[in-house]
């Protein structure tokens, strides 16, 4: 009788060989060819690819595509123009009409996208970059007369070809659209498909991510077309949440140029827009705004599946974040509440990939309300678990960091500890002596900051990542220490440690920017220039300190880590525009230094 011999664990794989879905799952792969046992199992063999350095990057891919998409729209906009590879003939021309769209509600059979003219006026120029807090008016939208069907259409190659642009970047904007959705619905009557104002604010967001290319030169004309198409959409309920995604991409597309006050007011109206509607519990379907008012309440109708529902808490996280970080860059009030008052509590559950929610249904989503332990079933997502929202966060169960830690769900959680130690700390007044309440929330945020960064993939492994959670972590490791920053900086002059403390968390900072490389920084987060400014500033003061203390100290270090970072500036800057005034200023305060 053969004797059995013992099952020998598979060999351990050298680190970047698995393949890119198991990398991003973080579970164990055999790296075999053409699809590992986990993959099989998982019946997504498919899904199963290798990056192992032999072929061409990704960006090298996504640069070689854009190239091939400017190239085609060339050829859209110009009949009379040929590519030298390839002849086009028009598959519509026998469909041609001289007649105009109809409006977007109007007949069934319209469509918002017609095939035969060009969408790009030859004056559209491109939306000149300003300082940082900006003295230059930006252009008001014309009066609205159902502009966007007066004015040429994109053919529907157009239109899906910049959503094809500007997919590999929706994670900058945090934009909760299924991405196949959005582009078929190009070939549906205007009815079934999203408002301009949305679709024209994702173009405008494809060129601009194209500059400079001959892309760029056309941003003016989306732009307008979506600031227009939104005095349209707000005559209609059902294209609130249209206004609102657009709302964000219209506020991040103005900040990260620089023009601070058109992008707060464009936030804030998204985030208003959001907790009138009850998005902050429309996974509930509950009724938010109840009354015996002269006026209906604004309320969602349910999502029709799992992937709706998906767009949905994907859109609230997305209005969050946006008012959260940017409230705090430019220092003023929230919109959204995190109170635990009844309808301002948030009841949404932390947000996941988008293929979460395509493969969500047969398990249910367990939801946890803001103010209570309370438990919720609803919705037909599969492997969510339970959730805490932001309250529960920073209240006596701060130990529980959990719901979920994807990499979404933890750029909610840094942006929410990125505001609330910006407003603890600007809360505190020097001549009033600590209270006890400052102290216990100030120690609980500490251990939280501190208990949260140490459930993140440590830095050093970020380069082992795939590359959109690694453009994610570099954010969220960010977002962190600048946490740790703004806690600390107010008791920098007076108390050491805490000064320790900020530097400490500032030279993180670089630490993490060495681990940029250069074809990253046109897929970063815009927030991340305001983080490295808070960061530099330390750095500064901290060089200022040693160049005038007694005896001499040996500066290179801190100068090393103070170039590191302000070339990561530059290197962001020449993509977002924002960073134009603080790398302005950096410089000039290291000349008098």
């Amino acid at each position: 009788m053969a004797s059995k011999s013992p099952l020998t664990p598979p060999p351990t794989l050298q680190r970047g060989k698995a393949c890119l879905r198991c990398r991003k799952r973080k579970m164990r792969c055999d790296g075999a060819k053409p699809a590992c046992q986990q993959c099989i199992r998982a019946k997504k063999p498919d899904c199963c690819q290798y990056d192992d350095g032999k072929g061409k990057t990704r960006t090298q891919l996504l640069r070689e595509n854009i190239e091939r998409l400017e190239q085609r729209i060339r050829e859209l906009e110009d009949p009379e123009y040929t590519s030298p590879s390839v002849t086009l003939h028009d598959p519509h021309l026998h469909r041609r009409s001289e007649s105009s769209s109809s409006s977007l509600v109007g007949s069934p059979g319209s469509t918002g996208f017609s095939a035969p003219h060009s969408p790009l006026p030859p004056s559209a120029t491109c939306s000149p970059p300003h300082a940082w807090i900006q003295t230059v008016p930006s252009p008001s939208p014309t009066p609205f007369s159902d502009a966007f069907h007066i004015e040429p259409h994109p053919t529907v190659d157009l239109a899906q070809m910049l959503v094809d642009i500007f997919s590999a970047h929706r994670h900058q904007c945090l934009l909760g659209l299924h991405m196949g959705r959005l582009r078929d619905s190009f070939t549906r009557p205007a009815t079934e498909q999203h408002h301009p104002c949305l679709t024209n604010a994702v173009f405008l967001w494809a060129c601009y991510i194209s500059r400079p290319g001959p892309l760029s030169e056309h941003e003016s004309h989306y732009l307008n077309r979506s600031l227009e198409g939104l005095s349209d959409a707000l005559q209609y309920s059902n294209r609130v949440l249209d206004v609102i995604q657009a709302s964000c991409l219209l506020s991040l597309y103005f900040l990260s140029n620089g023009r601070a006050l058109e992008g707060s007011y464009h936030a804030a109206a998204a985030a208003s827009l959001t907790m009138q509607c009850g998005l902050h519990g429309a996974i509930m379907n509950r009724s938010v705004f109840e009354s015996t008012g002269v006026m209906a309440p604004l309320q969602l109708e349910p999502a029709k599946d799992t992937i709706e529902q998906g767009e949905r808490i994907l859109t609230f996280w997305q209005v969050f974040v946006l008012d959260r970080c940017w409230s705090t860059v430019l220092r003023k009030p929230t919109t959204i509440p995190d109170g635990p008052e009844g309808s301002l509590s948030i009841v949404m559950p932390w947000p996941q990939g988008m293929e979460e929610y395509e493969s969500a249904s047969q398990s249910r989503l367990i939801l946890t309300s803001m103010t209570d332990n309370d438990t919720r079933i609803q919705g037909q997502i599969e492997d969510l678990h339970s959730f805490s929202t932001t309250r529960t966060f920073f209240d006596g169960r701060l130990s529980n960091l959990g719901g979920c830690f994807s990499p979404l769900a933890l750029r909610v959680k840094a942006s929410v500890l990125f505001h609330h130690a910006h407003h603890l700390a600007s809360n505190w007044d020097q001549p009033l002596s600590l209270s006890n309440a400052f102290m216990d929330d100030f120690q609980t945020l500490e251990h939280t900051i501190a208990c949260f960064i140490s459930t993140l993939v440590p830095v050093h492994q970020l380069d082992a990542t795939v590359p959109d959670d690694k453009h994610a972590y570099l954010t969220i490791h960010t977002l962190a220490h600048v946490a740790v920053i703004h806690l600390y900086s107010p008791f920098g002059h007076e108390d050491p440690v805490a000064y320790e403390k900020c530097l400490r968390a500032a030279r993180c900072c670089v630490s993490i920017t060495k681990h940029i490389a250069e074809a990253d920084y046109e897929f970063l987060d815009p927030v991340l220039g305001p983080c490295w400014t808070a960061a530099m500033d330390t750095l500064i003061r901290e060089l200022n300190l040693i160049e005038t203390s007694w005896p001499i100290v040996n500066s290179a270090e801190v100068r090393n880590d103070i170039g590191t970072l302000l070339y990561a500036m530059t290197s962001l800057g020449s993509r977002y525009p924002l960073l134009g005034y603080s790398v302005a200023k950096v410089q000039k305060r290291l000349a008098g230094l």
